[in-house]
């Protein structure tokens, strides 16, 4: 285990010590959760054997493989816990599989003229996730889905489609989402969408003016067809909803699951718990979607708009710096394109992320000097972040230097 300061080795070899030695004298009161058959199929230990062997291993213990974590008494203790992780997310969702939704009717009105007006063709793969989530909706047990797709592959114009359908049937719609920029980035774009069907389109973020919150907080609390787009402004306790019918959640994982019950829980009234959408970009392995959202139902976009031009990913040695900053400069001198040069980390550091940032964008700077680089990172004031975001989509900013602020959804 990690040492910290007036905790070292020794006094925490003693706590485990102690620990095991109530262990031995309570072995038979401890409860074996797996079952035998598990145990036996997987050449598994008991749950006391596997926590002896693994913080007091005897001197013909195999080493390599612990240090490897793939030895029997770990992974007895691995499998324990996800499966523990599984069962409660499966029995959550049971619990609020048995809890009454509002049924919102499929949209005859708002939802065609949406699609009507769009610039683009839905992919055959929007159009089969939108059509199961507009079913989801018209039941009276919650929605509880992830939408998976790479970055571009439209998964915010499904989420328009299911807010269409549920403004439509008078009930108020949330969007979470992780960031201050990615919140202003979708606040623009459904208000941009909606201001020609009138529907109400409101931003609510922590660094929002005390005057303007009250506002916003005022119409949710007053006016039910309504939609909120926010961080986690959303669920403070200020904030009361009329009647939310739908929370759409923009890269779950951002969030505990705790986060995400506290917004659902914000929208049930009169035992009525509202829909789910959550969307990711990150793609998720079948098996570990299986694991860690267990409780949510499945559907993945897995086509992009024709046109797109196929993502090429390569790595190179930092040796190669110079020769790398060199083809940057060429490509955007003869092609006139632009680049992100992102800073990360990888302890999540936003002070050192910032200070990272901050030199390469000098340094980048001096080698560069008949092309425009900017800055952006998570410090700065929301002013400046849309100053530079702004002067980058119109490409006044050749080269943006920018940390993780720009990981979910820059446009």
């Amino acid at each position: 285990y990690p040492s910290t300061e007036g905790l070292q080795q020794p006094r925490i070899r003693k706590l485990i010590q102690q620990a095991l030695d109530v262990l031995k004298n309570h072995r038979k009161n401890i409860i074996e959760l797996l079952p035998e058959e598990v145990l036996l199929q997987e050449n598994l230990p008991t749950l006391t054997d596997a926590l002896e062997y693994v913080h007091c291993p005897s001197i013909t213990a195999d080493i390599k493989s612990l240090i490897r974590e793939n030895h029997p008494a770990q992974k007895r203790l691995i499998i324990e816990e996800l499966l523990a992780h599984q069962l409660s997310l499966l029995e959550l969702r049971n619990e609020i599989k048995k809890e009454e939704s509002p049924i919102i009717e499929i949209s005859k009105n708002l939802v065609p003229q949406f699609i009507e007006k769009l610039p683009f063709e839905l992919t055959n793969a929007q159009k089969k996730a939108s059509k199961t989530i507009a079913s989801d909706l018209n039941k009276n047990s919650a929605m509880l889905r992830l939408l998976q797709g790479d970055v571009g592959s439209g998964k915010t114009v499904i989420a328009a489609l299911a807010t269409l359908q549920t403004i439509e049937n008078n009930y108020q719609v949330a969007i979470m989402v992780p960031t201050e920029i990615l919140a202003e980035q979708h606040y623009k774009n459904f208000y941009a969408w909606f201001e020609k069907l009138n529907i109400d389109v409101v931003l609510l973020t922590g660094k929002l003016k005390k005057s303007l919150k009250e506002i916003v907080q005022e119409k949710l609390k007053n006016n039910n067809s309504i939609v909120v787009i926010g961080t986690h402004a959303l669920f403070q306790e200020s904030v009361i909803f009329s009647n939310l019918g739908l929370v759409i959640i923009d890269e779950q994982h951002r969030f505990g699951v705790h986060q995400r019950l506290a917004l659902i829980e914000k929208g049930q009234s009169f035992d009525v718990y509202p829909h789910q959408l959550i969307m990711t970009a990150t793609p998720i392995p079948r098996t570990l979607t299986m694991t860690a959202y267990a409780d949510l139902d499945h559907s993945i976009i897995d086509e992009l708009h024709p046109g797109r031009i196929p993502i090429n990913t390569t790595s190179h040695a930092n040796v190669k710096r110079n020769e790398i900053i060199e083809s940057i400069k060429k490509r955007i001198l003869d092609t006139k394109c632009q680049a992100y040069w992102v800073c990360t980390l990888v302890d999540e550091s936003e002070s050192l992320q910032c200070e990272t940032a901050i030199t390469t964008a000098e340094q980048l700077n001096k080698k560069l000097a008949k092309i425009n680089v900017g800055l952006i990172h998570g410090r700065m004031k929301p002013n400046e972040k849309e100053e530079i975001m702004s002067d980058f989509k119109n490409k006044k900013i050749d080269l943006l230097v920018a940390t993780t602020v720009i990981e979910v959804g820059v446009d």
